[in-house]
């Protein structure tokens, strides 16, 4: 019997899928880049949703580590690490992302990073890594999660 918690990350994946699914929506509307109100709230909305996107991206992860009775990542470092290691297998479990979908993780939390504390900086005109990341992370996150249940919980 499959264990219960899967429901739970089953839930931060769709929370990650959607959110991010809007940020891609903030960032693909006309007035993105525009001066004024319209354009502003476009990009508040943008860093937004790939920051709660990515964290609920965070949340999934550290909730199988949990399930595997793996030791999550500790330090100041914990948010890097995480996605290092859930990129690379171990003895007991496979890797959880692949290279590519690992690399988009790695990108969004950078940007998650850069948007809490440079927030007045963002500049829209710089954001088609963000962009291209939360795209492939929409599109692929969820059969990677569940290739990887399949794997450890057929």
């Amino acid at each position: 019997m499959s264990d219960a918690r899967w429901i739970e990350i089953d839930k931060a994946v769709s929370s990650a899928v959607d959110n991010l699914k809007q940020g891609l929506g903030f960032a693909r509307h006309s007035d993105f880049q525009g001066a004024d109100l319209i354009g502003s709230a476009l990009r508040m909305g943008f860093m937004h949703a790939i920051q709660v996107g990515h964290t609920s991206l965070e949340n999934a992860l550290l909730r199988i580590l949990d399930l595997l009775s793996e030791t999550r990542p500790g330090g100041d470092s914990w948010h890097a690490d995480l996605i290092a290691r859930v990129a690379r297998g171990t003895v007991d479990r496979p890797a959880i992302l692949p290279p590519a979908l690992a690399a988009s993780a790695d990108e969004t939390r950078r940007f998650r990073n850069r948007a809490t504390r440079a927030y007045d900086n963002f500049e829209a005109d710089r954001t088609t890594p963000t962009i291209d990341a939360a795209a492939n992370l929409a599109r692929h996150l969820p059969d990677a999660i569940a290739a990887f249940r399949q794997t450890i919980d057929p």
